[in-house]
């Protein structure tokens, strides 16, 4: 009987699954580790940003049930399991001077009550590697923002029985890694092959579609080859038919290219409870059978972990 990994991913809206750690994901799935996407809001406050789609208005009456739909077939085709958190969609402000963000939204919640929720999916799910945000977000998207604290807080709290008692069984997660695949270094990459072939056009589309990401430089410490995958993590994002147009920028670097030149997703290592090296190639990497056995003081051990 074989022991099985599992991995949950927590994500702010809808489609961040998508853009953010999608081959990986779909990898792991292939191998027969179990992944779950946590899901904090239901992205009700977010636009219309595929133009094929813009001014239809049963859409933009419906978008929270129309993204939630899109999340069904995005999960389907990566093969993951999937969970809403239920908070609501703080949106983007902006304008200056900003706009206050909309009263009950998810960045507006206490972060321990917010912890809450993903503490008792932690426990229930009972990941040995989580990924999430880092203190920026990411990007600064108040949503991305709040997801990195509670992910944070809920890694502490969740293998600790003293807190959260009525959440479930204490599980604690040995790793937590900032997901960095939209990284300035990948997009220099794969701009600069662009211009080598002489597709001039295609750069400065690819570089208009990165720019929210590329105003910071992060540690990089763990490279998954996932470019056999790199498909699917397109098909998932094309699922995503509000958010995503599939003649825009997410797509001017072709997928040959994309291949040759940048085969990785990129993650930052936040936290581990087991030894490892770096940099790695794999988010498991010190939690590959045999299981550690180094028990965390204070925090319930992975020593044992169920047969799937």
């Amino acid at each position: 009987m074989r022991q099985r990994l599992r991995l949950m991913a927590v994500h702010a809206h809808p489609d961040d699954e998508s853009s953010k750690g999608a081959a990986t994901m779909a990898k792991y799935v292939s191998t027969g580790v179990d992944v779950l996407v946590a899901t904090c809001t239901g992205g009700e406050r977010g636009s219309v940003l595929n133009p094929k789609l813009q001014g239809d208005a049963w859409i933009e009456a419906n978008i929270h049930e129309v993204r939630r739909e899109e999340m069904e077939r995005a999960c389907a085709i990566l093969g993951v399991k999937q969970a809403w958190l239920g908070f609501v969609d703080s949106g983007f402000p902006e304008g200056d001077p900003l706009p206050p963000l909309p009263e009950g939204c998810f960045a507006l919640q206490d972060v321990e009550t917010a912890a809450e929720p993903l503490v008792k999916l932690i426990r229930e799910f009972r990941p040995h590697v989580m990924t999430t945000y880092d203190e920026v977000g990411g990007y600064p998207h108040p949503d991305h923002v709040m997801t990195h604290k509670i992910s944070m807080a809920a890694f502490e709290a969740a293998g600790d029985a003293a807190k959260y008692p009525e959440a479930g069984a204490a599980w604690q997660p040995q790793k937590i890694y900032y997901n960095q695949t939209l990284n300035p270094r990948r997009t220099r990459a794969l701009y600069g092959a662009l211009l080598e072939r002489g597709l001039h056009a295609l750069g400065a589309e690819w570089l208009r579609a990165m720019a929210p990401f590329e105003d910071r430089e992060r540690e990089l410490t763990t490279f998954v080859t996932c470019d056999d995958f790199f498909a699917v993590r397109d098909e998932a994002l094309t699922a995503h038919a509000t958010q995503i147009d599939p003649d825009g920028g997410w797509f001017s670097v072709p997928l040959e290219i994309h291949k040759e030149v940048w085969p990785t997703e990129e993650y930052e290592l936040a936290k581990s409870l087991v030894d490892t090296c770096l940099p790695e190639d794999d988010l498991f990497s010190g939690l590959r059978p045999p299981f550690p056995t180094r028990p965390v003081e204070g925090r319930a051990s992975i020593s044992t972990v169920e047969v799937a």
